[in-house]
């Protein structure tokens, strides 16, 4: 028994040997360390994820010591290649060996990653081969601002919009995030579901939430995909406070989500202006705009 413990606990040490040196960033001496871990116990189930580890980290710490600039991605599909890699192989090993450790450990191959991406143009069918999102996985919310504003026209492109909306959100709060949570909307409403699904923002969720509890699509509409375009006339309906915000949107395709939010703007003015006649007008284009969300304007009157 005593020579069982002492065989555990040689293997515990080497193990931790190897991931000393892993945490340090110190590939040879992992290597080393891991030789000496497999001459002691050959089947250790823990030596494959770790040579993973060691391997991703030579050829990292390779690029990063090489006297020659680093090279950068001239091509979606080899930057696609290593970063199902990464998130495939390196990744789950990573978590299986270092636990909570492991995402402070991962940041390197990411940030080298973004920055061997950033030659590369954003094209929709590549539309996870960018610095963008790679920035928004590592939390680098500055980072993300910088490549999104490098792609030509992001603001009518729904990823890049979304991007940068989850960014602002995290940078500056939803009150300068509204604009662009308003284009997204009308742009696109699932890709707006969906990052307000992945964003921290206890308000943007309770308010979502209370929208989806009450919201009546009108009889002619079919897709449910497109409820959620109709999100930021309602904000406007319970919270006319943000009608600053919201009414820096930029224009869009002028479909009847965004027309219902721009009569709301013209609503809320025309109330703090006191022009009983124009609002008579304004008030009945919304009704035959949408009725259900007149009767949620009208609620509060």
């Amino acid at each position: 028994m005593q020579l069982d413990i002492f065989n555990d606990n040689r293997e515990v040490m080497l193990r931790n040997d190897v991931l000393q040196a892993l945490q340090l960033h110190q590939a040879h001496q992992a290597q080393l360390a891991w030789v000496a871990m497999q001459g002691h116990a050959a089947g250790d189930a823990a030596l494959a994820p770790l040579q993973t580890l060691i391997s991703a980290q030579a050829a990292l710490t390779t690029r990063l010591q090489a006297a020659v600039p680093v090279a950068r991605f001239t091509e979606h599909a080899a930057l696609q290649a290593q970063r199902l890699a990464l998130l495939e192989e390196v990744m789950p090993a990573a978590q299986r060996m270092l636990g909570a450790a492991a995402a402070q450990w991962l940041r390197p191959f990411w940030q080298d990653l973004i920055l061997r991406a950033d030659s590369l143009p954003f094209q929709p069918q590549w539309e996870a081969e960018h610095a963008a999102p790679m920035c928004l996985h590592l939390q680098d919310w500055s980072g993300a601002v910088q490549a999104v504003e490098g792609i030509a026209s992001w603001r009518r492109i729904p990823a890049p919009l979304a991007w940068m909306a989850q960014a602002q959100l995290h940078l500056t709060g939803l009150s300068t995030a509204w604009p662009l949570l308003a284009e997204l909307a009308w742009l696109s409403p699932k890709r707006l579901e969906t990052t307000i699904q992945t964003t921290n923002n206890v308000l943007l969720q309770h308010l979502k939430a209370q929208f989806d509890t009450s919201f009546e699509p009108a009889a002619d509409q079919a897709d449910a995909a497109q409820d959620a375009a109709w999100f930021p006339a309602w904000v406007l309906t319970q919270q006319p406070q943000n009608v600053a915000h919201l009414s820096l949107a930029q224009p869009g395709q002028h479909s009847a989500p965004e027309q219902a939010m721009r009569l709301l703007v013209n609503l809320l003015g025309l109330e703090r202006q006191g022009r009983h006649h124009d609002i008579v007008n304004c008030r009945k284009n919304l009704r035959d705009l949408n009725g259900w969300l007149y009767a949620q304007y009208m609620s509060s009157r």
